[in-house]
């Protein structure tokens, strides 16, 4: 097995567990038969007598030819899994010729574009073998030319035959040849002869489940593949009434552990607060579920857009898919939708059913992922399967009859990829809404079922009569307000004008004009700390005359009207104005990059075990068979024996640590040694000597990613010295995005709020020393906290994501913090978190996650600080406050001296 190309592919693919899970699968399936897999002279009942001892659930290849089966739950990303498949077929075992199945013309025209380069979900994007050359990529339409230029090609890439099952189906209906079988005036013989001819023609069936048992399928068993790699994520066949699961499945990743692992969106069965279907007659009750689904794709649009907007990310379109009974229904569904709420939907349905032909829907089906093409509701009967591969889709209605298990499971697959490729940790963005007014309870009790997929799905009951509506709404800050404009407007239309002063700070339109050119150039110095190491830099002479004069320059060319006409602007005057707008709604946060200097000293603390995961661990079961090439005897060798004895028991589990290519096994020996010891030793404990060789070498894999798991706990780094390097004196402040609900009135800062529980949907203005005009706050604790800061803070804000580019550690990733406040006083600038109590842990300590925030908070604080004192400005100190101690009577000179928290 060629662990350096594995570790290759999935770094450079990026693969999942369960994608590297499978990889490491077919590399085992290949070694355990001494590469004889991929042998075209192999003896395949001896193949399979030999890979049904490494894969305890094969029982049988079920072809003429050995073929296994991946099961991969919807949206783990099986594509990208024939990718690396392909890949290290190619450039561990040098074989160049593959042929991929479609089950229909939507995954067919998907798959021909994720082969070929260039396009968004390109599958070998990162294999640098084939930047240059990458992979031929033939297809079912143009074989007959393309596969011409192929056929006398010995020294070229791999070749990637792409083909419709469904195409080939239609084509030996009544005993006839596939045209694919037919003689080619291009090739002199057919196609297929030629590919059958290959010595090394590996089979890949995209979602094989649904044409098995196929004529199509049939006809390309003479295709003598010498290996047949299947993909689904339904290793089972219907038949009669009865479930009938595949035989040569070898790797198994059920839904329900997708779920469990996040790499999915989370469903959520929704229902009415109180809501009783008996009351509603099957029309009503079907155009009340049809307006809750719209509702909550309206505010599911709201919250992608938030998301968008505070991550710097690509915003996404959700969509609504509606299940019909039938044609008719799908067709007065679809009239019914076009003139609800106004009409507002009318152009952005579309409907996908039998009456349409497959060929016309495909191109829209693929493009409603697309955050400009206009469509926001699909309506399907039973043509939408497998293959649709989109990831926007966020709401589903089914008005079918079906039962609640059928329903659910069915019925979410469609919609369980996840557009940003994980979980964001924001619950509207991860999560599939089915809204099942009539069938809620019902599903509830087969969710219940201990052996239901359906554990996994989260209830929520929503009373619709009081939830309104929600929009976005993109706030700037004080600064955009007085020179843009200070009117906020929600992307559903409501209007928020804030206090304005008393006297306006530019009153013409071509002041206005002056001000907005002079703030462009002024956020420019941002990236002058050379010229402007802090905001209060900006009012030195030298730098208002190369302010004014860039100003100029742009008008110049721009709008010369203002410097030419009748209203003489005094330039000078405004860029004046406007350099103490943006000084006084400003608090200097620098950009500052910290880079390692001299000597960097890593490794692992020595430390003891966690073995709890490791003593439940018994001994397995597994025959190995032995079978002679020459007589074809088979000879049983053994339980619990791989063939690969280790005389040292600790060897076992550092053959697995080697694999990791984090841990320099050189510089660590002694600590690997000491933690495989105390596996070993827990696992002798408790089990025999026979019993701890059978554990250590069938499960040595899963206590080595153990070990590994633990390991991260216990890094460091140290550095003899590091050198800090200052981007920015000072930046100005982002835009804010906010979802908030429609239509409400911005409420008082000061004003008790009754319902906590609506407290993130709220809006709060009438500040004075906020550099926003207005706010949204996560908890009442930050709401109090503002009133402390009206009072006794010079200036004050709740800083948007992106601001302080500022990481943490979390586990093996550094997600960005983003602190509560930021504060200026008269002496210093804080940096302030206020934490509910719930984050300390029983000795009164903070959480690890507080902790490693607080870590990074403290350390960027000493970095600005010692930047901004060399340069006239203020301190930066860093403050943790626990909720309970946010209380008006206090001043914010008591929380600096009481809950300031330095480097250790």
């Amino acid at each position: 097995m060629d662990t350096r190309i594995i570790n290759s592919i999935s770094g450079r693919l990026s693969l999942r567990a369960p994608q590297r899970e499978s990889l490491d699968a077919l590399a085992k399936a290949i070694d355990a038969t001494g590469n004889r897999l991929l042998d075209p002279k192999h003896y395949v009942p001896a193949l399979l007598e030999t890979l049904k001892a490494e894969f305890p659930t094969l029982q049988d290849f079920e072809r003429d030819f050995p073929s296994i089966c991946f099961a991969l739950a919807t949206g783990v990303g099986k594509t990208r899994l024939m990718g690396a498949f392909i890949a290290y077929l190619y450039l561990a075992h040098g074989i160049k010729n593959f042929f991929v199945l479609a089950p229909n013309l939507t995954i067919y025209e998907k798959l021909i574009a994720d082969f070929s380069p260039g396009t968004p979900k390109y599958v070998f994007k990162g294999i640098a073998e084939f930047s240059a050359s990458p992979p031929e990529v033939i297809t079912g339409d143009n074989y007959e030319q393309r596969g011409a230029l192929v056929m006398g090609d010995l020294f070229g890439s791999a070749r990637v035959n792409v083909f419709n099952i469904s195409k080939i189906n239609s084509e030996v209906r009544g005993g006839k040849a596939p045209r694919i079988k037919r003689l080619s005036e291009y090739l002199g013989d057919s196609y297929f002869s030629y590919l059958a001819g290959l010595p090394d023609l590996v089979l890949l069936m995209d979602e094989s489940h649904r044409y098995r048992a196929s004529a199509g399928v049939k006809a390309l068993n003479e295709l003598n593949p010498i290996l047949g790699l299947e993909l689904t994520a339904t290793p089972h066949e219907e038949s009669g009434g009865n479930t009938i699961p595949f035989k040569n499945v070898v790797v198994d990743y059920p839904l329900a552990r997708a779920m469990e692992d996040g790499f999915v969106k989370e469903p959520a069965v929704v229902t009415q607060r109180n809501f009783d279907p008996g009351q509603y007659s099957k029309e009503d009750l079907e155009e009340i579920k049809l307006k809750d689904g719209i509702r909550l794709h309206e505010t599911t649009k709201v919250e992608l857009i938030t998301y968008a907007h505070q991550n710097d990310a690509r915003i996404v379109k959700p969509f609504m898919l509606v299940i019909a009974r039938d044609t008719s229904h799908a067709r007065a569904l679809k009239e019914k939708l076009e003139t609800v709420f106004d009409g507002k939907y009318a152009g952005k349905v579309i409907q996908v059913d039998s009456s349409s032909k497959e060929e016309e829907t495909v191109q829209a089906l693929l493009n409603v992922e697309s955050s400009d093409e206009p469509t926001e509701i699909v309506i399907h009967v039973n043509m939408l399967k497998e293959g649709w591969d989109v990831t926007n889709l966020y709401t589903i209605v089914p008005l079918r009859a079906a039962n609640a298990k059928t329903l659910v499971e069915q019925t979410i697959g469609r919609g369980l990829r996840l557009p940003y490729g994980k979980r964001t940790g924001v619950e509207a963005v991860d999560r599939l809404s089915i809204v099942a007014h009539d069938r809620f309870q019902e599903i509830v009790d087969e969710a219940n079922k201990d052996d239901s997929v359906l554990r996994k799905l989260k209830f929520i009951e929503v009373d619709f009569a009081e939830e309104q509506g929600k929009e976005n709404f993109q706030i700037g800050s004080n600064i955009d307000a007085q020179i843009l404009g200070s009117e906020t407007k929600g992307s559903a239309g409501t209007v928020h004008t804030p206090h304005k002063p008393a006297e306006p700070l530019f009153v013409t339109e071509s002041e206005k004009q002056v001000a907005s050119a002079a703030l462009a150039v002024i956020k420019q110095y941002q990236t002058k700390p050379d010229q402007a190491p802090t905001s209060q830099a900006l009012h030195s002479e030298t730098v208002q005359k190369q302010i004014v004069a860039a100003v100029k320059e742009h008008l110049t060319q721009s709008q010369q009207s203002l410097l030419d006409g009748a209203e003489q602007i005094d330039i000078a005057d405004v860029v004046a104005k406007t350099t103490a707008l943006v000084v006084d709604n400003t608090i200097d946060i620098p950009r500052i990059i910290v880079t390692p200097k001299g000597t960097v000293t890593s490794g692992y603390h020595a430390f003891s075990l966690d073995i709890s995961g490791i003593k439940g661990l018994k001994p397995q079961e597994r025959a190995l068979v032995s079978q002679s090439l020459q007589t074809n005897e088979q000879t049983e060798i053994g339980q619990g024996d791989s063939g690969n004895y280790e005389p040292i028991k600790e060897n076992y589990i550092l053959k697995k640590l080697f694999d990791y290519d984090d841990i320099p096994y050189d510089e660590h020996a002694e600590l690997l040694y000491d933690l495989a010891k105390q596996a070993v030793d827990c696992l002798s404990a408790s089990n025999d000597e026979k019993d701890v060789e059978n554990i250590l070498q069938n499960q040595s894999d899963a206590i080595a990613r153990l070990i590994h798991a633990q390991m991260d706990k216990h890094f460091f780094e140290e550095v003899t010295e590091y050198e800090v390097e200052v981007r920015s004196g000072f930046t100005t402040l982002k835009e804010y995005s906010y979802t908030a609900t429609q239509g409400q009135e911005i409420k008082n800062y000061r004003e008790t709020v009754a319902d906590v529980s609506k407290l993130k949907q709220m809006l709060f203005g009438g500040f004075k020393k906020c550099l926003y005009p207005i706010q949204k706050f996560d908890s009442d604790t930050e709401r109090r906290f503002a009133i402390i800061l009206e009072r006794d803070a010079i200036k004050w804000f709740k800083p948007a994501k992106g601001q302080f580019k500022m990481y943490y550690k979390k586990g093996t990733e550094h997600p960005e913090y983003v602190p509560d406040f930021v504060v200026e006083t008269n002496d210093y600038v804080l940096m302030v978190e206020t934490k509910s109590t719930q984050h300390r842990k029983d000795d009164g300590s903070w959480s690890d996650e507080v902790t490693e925030k607080a870590k990074s908070g403290v350390k960027w604080c000493a970095n600005a600080s010692t930047h901004l004192k060399a340069n006239g400005g203020k301190e930066w100190k860093y403050l943790l406050i626990p909720h309970d101690e946010v209380k008006e009577a206090n001043t914010l000179g008591s929380y600096i001296s009481k809950f300031q928290k330095t480097a250790n």
